[in-house]
């Protein structure tokens, strides 16, 4: 009695362990929920935080924009982009998709 009471908590205990080592992934419905919250920048509005969450834009990047459109009145199209000092026709056509007036 013994010895089947030990062979079957063995035997539960193999076929729990797989589970329990899977690896954890993110349901396809978690990611879409991610794309669907990242939302266009609007770079006439943005606070330095949202712009840092474009490629290649740091605190400073994003605090010469702001600096920029201050001094400007805004931006009138996207391309007035590349007059920030630091932001060149790469980093815009990198985040072109992300950006919006």
């Amino acid at each position: 009695m013994k010895m089947s009471f030990l062979g079957v908590l063995v035997a539960a205990a193999l076929m729990v362990a797989p589970a329990l080592a899977a690896e954890k992934v993110t349901p396809q419905s978690e990611v879409s929920k991610t794309l669907t919250q990242m939302e266009a920048v609007n770079i006439n509005t943005a606070s330095a935080e949202q712009l840092t969450q474009l490629k290649g834009v740091g605190e400073s990047k994003a605090q010469a924009i702001i600096e920029y459109r201050k001094a400007h009145g805004g931006f009138k199209n996207l391309d007035e982009l590349t007059q920030v000092k630091g932001i060149g026709p790469k980093l815009l056509e990198q985040n072109r998709a992300s950006l919006k007036l």
